[in-house]
């Protein structure tokens, strides 16, 4: 059975910084293609990064060189570290695991999803 549970959102001033964290628990290998989406009121679901199981990463226009998307082997976990945030990044952020073909970009293309941590920016 397979788990994603992310954790890290909140609120926080324009310019801060948020650090959050996907666990991963019930691969046969830890080594999948990951990847964080945003869904702000109103709009739909997009992709933030990407890591693939070969470590390249991928971010959308809107967060790079702000944003950066890692995973923790040891703890099965995937990070998404949030610098200089703006208030355009608030939504719930989901974690999402499992593409196995496809770009990175493509939501339709991941197996499973956490249910998502809330953002707020100020």
């Amino acid at each position: 059975h397979v788990q994603l549970v992310e954790s890290g959102g909140g609120s926080v001033q324009a310019g801060g910084s948020l650090r959050l964290s996907c666990v991963v628990s019930g691969y046969t290998r830890w080594s999948v293609n990951m990847a964080w989406f945003r869904q702000a009121p109103g709009k739909e679901r997009e992709a933030v990064a990407g890591v693939e199981s070969d470590g390249t990463t991928s971010y959308a226009d809107s967060v790079k060189g702000r944003f950066t998307i890692s995973r923790e082997s040891g703890k099965n976990t995937v990070h998404l570290q949030m610098n200089s945030l703006i208030p355009e990044d608030s939504g719930v952020y989901y974690c999402a695991g499992d593409r196995t073909s496809g770009a990175w970009y493509m939501e339709s293309q991941y197996t499973h999803w956490g249910r998502g941590t809330q953002v707020t920016v100020s």
